[in-house]
């Protein structure tokens, strides 16, 4: 299976909010370049399909979070399959159409100066990045006040928001904290 029918397949298995549908067909078209795109210029995920790659591994390293007997047991997180795959597969559409390629000079191990490929980012919609996911996501779909904040949130305390405003939505929203966490194990361990 490809990350692709992968992605396809957790979405549609999961996923069945009204819009859900629709949201799935615009990421497919030719409006879209989510399972092409990049997930950043020069660090995780940058290459051709690195958006798609990355969403998933959010997915399943929140799914794994999830499942932890502590997380269950004393945390007492327990969230629908489809509120965690909505804030997993979907969390960085902020990404989406962002990216082009280009050139950048970098030396080789020989020290001579090479042009060699890379990804510029050009935002046509500059809504920050996590509360453009979310405002994304609701032209299709309605999503649940904690499904929101996690989304906007997913970016911890390594965004750029007020503190006070992040462990404000982590103490009253766990799923936040609970995706940025996989977010970040994503990002630093698997990326």
């Amino acid at each position: 299976m490809t990350k692709k029918e992968e992605f396809i397949n957790l979405y549609q298995t999961n996923i069945t909010r009204e819009g859900g549908d629709k949201l799935l067909e615009y990421l497919d078209s030719p409006q879209s370049d989510f399972f092409t795109a990049p997930a950043s210029t020069r660090f995780h995920g940058a290459f051709e399909g690195g958006l798609l790659e990355h969403s998933l591994n959010v997915y399943h390293c929140l799914c794994d979070y999830l499942s932890r007997d502590r997380v269950k047991n004393t945390y007492k997180l327990c969230y629908p399959d489809e509120s965690v795959a909505i804030c997993a597969l979907l969390h960085d559409l902020c990404k989406v159409n962002c990216y082009v390629k280009g050139t950048r000079n970098k030396k080789d191990k020989h020290g001579v100066w090479q042009t060699v490929p890379t990804f510029e980012y050009a935002d046509d919609m500059p809504y920050g990045h996590g509360e453009k996911s979310v405002y994304i996501i609701s032209g299709f779909m309605r999503l649940t006040r904690e499904e929101a904040f996690a989304i906007r949130y997913h970016m911890g305390f390594s965004g750029c928001e007020p503190q006070n405003n992040i462990g404000a939505a982590f103490e009253k929203y766990p799923l936040a904290f609970a995706l940025s966490t996989a977010d970040m194990e994503a990002t630093y361990f698997l990326e």
